[in-house]
């Protein structure tokens, strides 16, 4: 990736809802060579999409869930069973396979309050049945001590220091 766009890159993580004739001011190009570039960032998949991270408490969130599961069948490749699942839950926010701890899944949920976790739980070991051999989670209250809040702009920052 050339350095330019990296630069851009960085400065949407820093703050994704400003204009491109800000980020022109910032990066010392023109306005049109950041619409260009960010149009090729995006065609490129290097950008998959601009969203923002809400603060989870005043949506209703009092629960982060970080789950860990072992199947007994790996799902190599995602089934159109597996899909439809994920779909029904978006308070699901992230869900791949991983390998640590004698596990081989992962999974960061959220949730309103204990008794929504627990239901979330159960659904979940009625779907997968006997194929789900084990399964952990860790629990962060979102309205505890946070020493650092989720978010991307962190890279961003790594990255200045760097420079």
């Amino acid at each position: 990736m050339k350095k330019k766009d990296r630069s851009l890159l960085f400065e949407f993580l820093k703050d994704s809802k400003r204009s491109d004739r800000e980020l022109a001011k910032v990066l010392g190009v023109l306005q049109p060579t950041v619409t260009r570039m960010r149009s090729k960032l995006v065609k490129e998949g290097v950008i998959r999409e601009f969203t923002v991270i809400p603060d989870f408490v005043k949506m209703g969130y009092e629960i982060m869930a970080i789950s860990f599961f072992k199947m007994r069948k790996p799902l190599n490749e995602p089934t159109e069973n597996a899909l439809e699942w994920t779909k029904k839950y978006p308070n699901m926010i992230f869900l791949a396979d991983g390998e640590g701890m004698g596990k081989d899944t992962v999974m960061m949920s959220l949730h309103e309050n204990y008794t929504e976790y627990s239901k979330f739980v159960t659904e979940q070991r009625m779907h997968w049945g006997e194929n789900l051999k084990d399964y952990e989670s860790m629990l962060v209250s979102l309205k505890g001590i946070i020493a650092k809040p989720l978010s991307l702009r962190y890279l961003a920052e790594e990255k200045s220091l760097e420079d």
